[in-house]
């Protein structure tokens, strides 16, 4: 195994800023074949996602994380994508149901570090169960979503799930999501109408007024303190997600770059 850093991804990532979403969507399923998949949550750009893969001749699966207590309605916006665009979205679950993690470890929820262990447990974990049959996974994240996501490089390295993370969205603005929606009828969660504009957990994701910041919904009673839940390394500090470790010819690949073994 060779090791390929994010510092390895900067002249890469400086090319890839001119390419269109369905470019970088089409260059990883090139690079990564039958070992790349797409994450959604079943939100706006997540759905705008699932709908650039329905229009590739070769969709790659996309997972969801069913945490055991979302929204009926983000299951049903779940099915819906997989009955009208016809892509095969690949359930994960927690080991454990809320009542037996409850049972085990408390309502974790209800202070800033049990927060991170829910979310880590109920997102994060079933994840990393399956991440070593993949090497690399799509993303729907944004730069115009603001905080830590306001420098999201379009590839990432993810030590963790040992993978490179592909955010093909993120020079994609609120403007411009909104009209691929409304063009495309693109299947959005009924819950963004209700005054959601970012939806998690039933337990965890309330309303928005409109003066407030966009994710002041997620985790409101912890205060400002816990506003992601870690499924996504870049929304982590940087220093924490330094390389990955692939196969020399794929990080070849990825890198564009031909090896000569002659002496």
């Amino acid at each position: 195994m060779a090791r390929l850093t994010q510092a390895d991804l900067i002249d890469l990532n400086h090319t890839f800023e001119e390419r269109t979403p369905l470019e970088l969507i089409q260059w990883t399923q090139e690079i990564f074949g039958e070992r790349v998949a797409a994450i959604s949550a079943m939100q706006q750009a997540g759905n705008v996602l699932c709908h650039m893969l329905s229009k590739i001749e070769k969709s790659s699966r996309v997972l969801f994380v069913d945490t055991g207590v979302l929204f009926e309605e983000t299951l049903q916006t779940r099915d819906r994508i997989v009955s009208e665009y016809g892509i095969e979205v690949v359930t994960l679950e927690p080991n454990q149901t809320m009542a037996e993690q409850t049972a085990e470890l408390g309502v974790l929820y209800l202070s800033v570090d049990g927060q991170k262990q829910c979310c880590d447990l109920r997102k994060t974990q079933p994840l990393l169960e399956i991440a070593d049959q993949f090497d690399a996974l799509i993303g729907s994240l944004r730069r115009s979503d603001g905080g830590q996501r306001a420098q999201c490089p379009i590839l990432a390295v993810d030590p963790q799930a040992n993978c490179l993370r592909i955010n093909p969205l993120v020079n994609m603005n609120t403007e411009q999501l909104q009209a691929y929606i409304a063009e495309n009828k693109v299947i959005t969660n009924p819950l963004h109408e209700q005054g959601y504009p970012t939806i998690g957990c039933n337990r965890c994701t309330t309303p928005v007024m409109p003066e407030e910041p966009k994710r002041a919904g997620r985790w409101r009673h912890l205060g400002p303190w816990s506003v992601y839940c870690g499924i996504n390394p870049t929304d982590l500090d940087p220093e924490h997600s330094p390389a990955i470790e692939l196969d020399q010819d794929l990080i070849d690949r990825i890198l564009g770059r031909e090896t000569d073994f002659m002496i």
